[in-house]
């Protein structure tokens, strides 16, 4: 199971942030904040996985099973964007680095070259893709092309201005805006 997801920049500022369990806000923060410093420290020739911070680390209160609790991050950089899953062990690292990927690839379709601008400006695209790849924190489809399709379907993809035909960026539909 998928405990959540993170998105940060590379000044550590959060750009997304999903939690599938329930934690308290000061828990949240403070995982956020050790995770970023974890990550952020690695070198880039570094594997991807690491283990969870002792914070969530599983204890007898935590979890009915240790399969259930928390217990592996994985992580990939893009430009300036750390994309971080936190999961259960009885998730495989390699298909969650997979989840990254398409993750990464459909925002880069639907926005056409995605930059940080566009995950800030534009966050319900990018919870509108997560909704449709992971549930309830169960990954329910991987595949670029239906992910794309459906939050197409949805009508929740939106464009940034061109500048055609010498027009600028306060004419046309998005003027006063």
């Amino acid at each position: 199971m998928i405990n959540a997801v993170l998105v940060f920049n590379n000044n550590g500022q959060p750009r997304l942030t999903k939690f599938y369990t329930q934690l308290d806000t000061s828990v949240q923060q403070r995982l956020i904040s050790e995770i970023f410093t974890l990550v952020s420290a690695r070198p880039s020739s570094s594997c991807n996985f690491l283990p969870l911070p002792p914070l969530l680390a599983p204890s007898s209160n935590t979890a009915q099973e240790s399969n259930d609790a928390p217990s592996l991050v994985t992580y990939r950089h893009y430009a300036t964007l750390y994309f971080i899953v936190i999961s259960t062990s009885t998730e495989s690292p390699l298909a969650l680095l997979d989840l990254i990927h398409v993750f990464v690839e459909s925002l880069d379709y639907l926005f056409e070259d995605v930059c940080e601008l566009d995950l800030i400006f534009n966050f319900e695209t990018l919870h509108a893709v997560l909704g449709e790849m992971i549930v309830g924190g169960v990954v329910v489809e991987t595949g670029r092309e239906r992910v794309v399709e459906g939050v197409k379907a949805q009508g929740k993809v939106a464009k940034r201005p061109v500048n055609e035909r010498g027009r600028g960026v306060g004419s046309g539909i998005w003027a006063g805006r």
